[in-house]
């Protein structure tokens, strides 16, 4: 099928089908990538990525000009982004970025019809608000080539006539999402929202341990569009948006440069993703909750010390929880604690704070074998960092440490069996924890 030129039909079909027919092309798309992981580049090189980001961004946010393609043959984003700017030769990519950042986040109408705009809503639309107060206002005249996402039948001639005037010749835009927004709006809901949900599915398939293409969903606005979904999206959506983030932030664990770029602790994006990830940690949520416990271990590096919100509600998971939201939560929390992390003292505080260290004690003592050794891992790390801490002394830590040490299925693993010994060296250099083992 690849080398028959199916990612040329189905990027056709993206952009001209009817909705029906680009919802079970999405779907092919992640089934596709899903069992030949060997063809996601050869569908980025299609514009998939695009397409399917406007999908996900149509009737969620606002629509924005990292959703048109231009007249000249841009292949990657950058170049997408460098063909709409005036002087390329003269702006670095940082400026390019935070003049689309003025002027998509400007005014951000709530998505869904909801009219009592959320926290999250507020944070994006007040924060690029104040940025976008420093851009000079377009002129007068250019006002007929704002297009509303939802532009009526009557006026659409009009307004496809006036974009060909006030466009320069070497920017003429073409709407990306299926050539033209006609019909769009008339779908039915459940035909929209499983255009969504298999939109996130491909997205979800297509950045799995895929760099580039996690840096083309990232620059453009899918991480606005995930934590919106993961606010009012369908169960469905919720849960492809879910597993698409956690995708994504697990590749950024790996790529600093594109932790860096895409997960910026002051980015609006970034921030209501976050939001809505720890909201749905708290709500426990079912079928969401362990994604987004990945998705926030993956992006521990990226969390201030200031950030103890953060660690509270994965503490809590630690608490009488399922075999695999424990080890799901311990292994979260470690990435934290480690030595890795640069916070990894003022994490591993956080933790004990929170009562992080009488859950590991029971769950090394009581848990499942999958719990232990991640536990176990994560206790060691603690009794590195602070090994003066009152309450690990109280708790009588050490001791802990001394019957998992003669444990053979906790001791297999060397790196942890050496972590262990280190862990008791530090411990037993401090009396009081040394009281405990009398």
């Amino acid at each position: 099928m690849i080398h028959a030129g199916v990612c040329t039909v189905f990027a056709k079909i993206l952009k001209e089908g009817p909705m029906k027919v680009q919802a079970v092309v999405a779907w092919a798309v992640s089934e596709l990538v899903a069992n030949y992981p060997k063809c996601q580049d050869l569908f980025a090189q299609h514009n998939i990525i695009r397409l399917l980001v406007s999908h996900l961004a149509f009737e969620t946010v606002q629509e924005h000009s990292k959703y048109a393609i231009t007249s000249i043959k841009a292949a990657t984003i950058h170049a997408l982004v460098m063909a709409s700017n005036n002087n390329p030769n003269t702006k670095n990519m940082s400026q390019v970025h935070d003049e689309d950042d003025k002027q998509f986040y400007g005014q951000i109408p709530h998505p869904l019809g909801n009219k009592s705009p959320s926290q999250m809503h507020n944070l994006v639309t007040t924060t690029m608000a104040m940025r976008s107060q420093s851009k000079p206002l377009q002129p007068e005249e250019n006002s007929s080539t704002q297009i509303s996402s939802h532009p009526t039948s009557s006026n659409h001639d009009n307004v496809k006539q006036n974009l060909q005037v006030h466009q320069p010749q070497h920017q003429q835009n073409v709407s990306l999402p299926g050539a033209s927004l006609k019909g769009r709006e008339t779908e039915d809901p459940a035909t929209k929202a499983y255009m969504k949900a298999m939109s996130a599915r491909a997205l979800w398939h297509l950045s799995k341990e895929n760099s580039a293409i996690c840096r083309s969903i990232t620059e453009s606005r899918a991480l606005l569009c995930f934590a919106v979904l993961l606010e009012k999206g369908p169960d469905d959506v919720k849960y492809n948006s879910a597993m698409a983030l956690m995708e994504i932030t697990a590749v950024a664990e790996k790529d600093a440069e594109l932790r860096r770029s895409a997960f910026k602790p002051n980015s609006p994006a970034c921030k209501a993703v976050v939001d809505q990830m720890l909201m749905l940690i708290e709500r426990e949520d079912p079928d969401l909750l362990i994604p987004c416990v990945k998705a926030i271990g993956n992006l521990a590096r990226t969390f201030r010390a200031t950030e103890t919100r953060i660690i509270a509600p994965l503490v809590q998971l630690l608490d009488e929880r399922e075999a695999e939201v424990c080890k799901e939560a311990s292994i979260a929390l470690t990435k934290f604690a480690c030595s890795d992390n640069y916070l990894h003292i003022d994490h591993s505080k956080a933790i004990i704070s929170a009562g992080g260290a009488k859950h590991l004690i029971q769950l090394v003592y009581f848990g499942e074998q999958i719990v232990q050794i991640s536990a176990l891992a994560l206790l060691c790390y603690i009794a590195l960092h602070v090994p003066d801490s009152k309450e690990l002394a109280e708790a009588e830590v050490l001791t802990v440490l001394e019957w998992a040490s003669k444990q053979s299925n906790m001791t297999q693993d060397e790196t942890l069996d050496l972590l262990l010994q280190e862990a008791k060296g530090r411990l037993e250099l401090y009396p009081r924890n040394a009281k405990g083992l009398l």
